[in-house]
């Protein structure tokens, strides 16, 4: 096969393979601007009933405005914790390395195997003994029941660990003949210098939080606290579903999300492979 050829059929194998990547967005920005029954026979046409499908939306009973702010208010709350807990975890299991750190983060590692669905029992005991200790605040159906079991994570810890790895031991040393502190290393001296680690946890931990659906199905109870995901397999499970307004709530649900990717996604890069200036 001549370079010309197999030229031709990288770009053709590419784009197709972009084409199918690309369909699913295509097909849901156009079921966008058409009605139900259009989407439901697969019309591929631009329509005019964006506005009639943002109306219903906006007007449904599911209360997709309430379900928004919570999945934010859910989102940004864990994101910020997650990011401060976790990276000082990470920090210092490689700053202050010991043998028995090294056991007690092997032992966090193994937890990432362990299937979150064999977790949600314990939780829910556990955050249901809040409600009846009058903690109602930090127990069922309450933000922080599904903030707090994503606010330190494996991956997360075992994340910023790994990048701390190229963090110059150096500049801790010289901090500390300095005599600044070593909370004052962590937050202005390491935080700064790992910027794109942040922007990268940042990233994974609003997107995992936005997308959770398994446990606020669980620990969120009440119509008024429920998140995006819920409300939008909701209108799914309706007798006649709606698929215009569904297709709407599906488009701004995903605005969030993709607008921080394509804002950080340098950082983002710049954090994965382990980047710190």
């Amino acid at each position: 096969m001549s370079n010309k050829a197999k030229t031709i059929f990288k770009y053709f194998f590419l784009s197709l393979a972009a084409f199918i990547s690309v369909f699913p967005f295509l097909f849901m920005l156009l079921g966008v601007t058409n009605k139900s029954i259009d989407i439901s026979s697969g019309n591929l046409k631009l329509g005019g009933e964006f506005l009639t499908n943002l109306s219903n939306l906006f007007s449904n009973d599911l209360n997709f405005q309430r379900a928004f702010m919570n999945s934010l208010i859910i989102a940004v709350i864990t994101t910020i914790l997650a990011l401060i807990i976790s990276s000082i975890a990470g920090y210092g299991f490689e700053i202050y390395r010991t043998k028995r750190s090294e056991k007690i983060f092997n032992f966090i590692l193994l937890s990432m195997m362990v299937p979150f669905a064999s977790l949600m029992i314990p939780l829910y005991r556990m955050f249901g003994r809040l409600n009846a200790a009058g903690l109602s605040s930090f127990g069922l159906n309450s933000y922080f029941s599904v903030i707090i079991p994503a606010v330190s994570t494996a991956f997360l810890i075992f994340f910023f660990r790994q990048n701390a790895k190229a963090f110059p031991k150096e500049l801790v040393e010289a901090a500390r003949i300095d005599g600044v502190s070593e909370i004052g290393i962590f937050f202005r001296i390491f935080m700064p210098a790992a910027k794109n680690t942040y922007a990268a946890g940042a990233i994974i931990t609003f997107m995992s939080s936005w997308n959770n659906y398994l446990w606020p199905l669980v620990a969120l109870q009440s119509p008024e606290k429920r998140t995006l995901p819920l409300v939008l397999s909701a209108m799914g499970a309706s007798y006649t579903p709606d698929f215009g307004m569904m297709m709407t709530g599906i488009v701004i649900s995903t605005i969030p999300t993709a607008v921080i990717f394509f804002v950080m996604q340098k950082q983002f890069v710049q954090g994965m492979i382990g980047s710190i200036k």
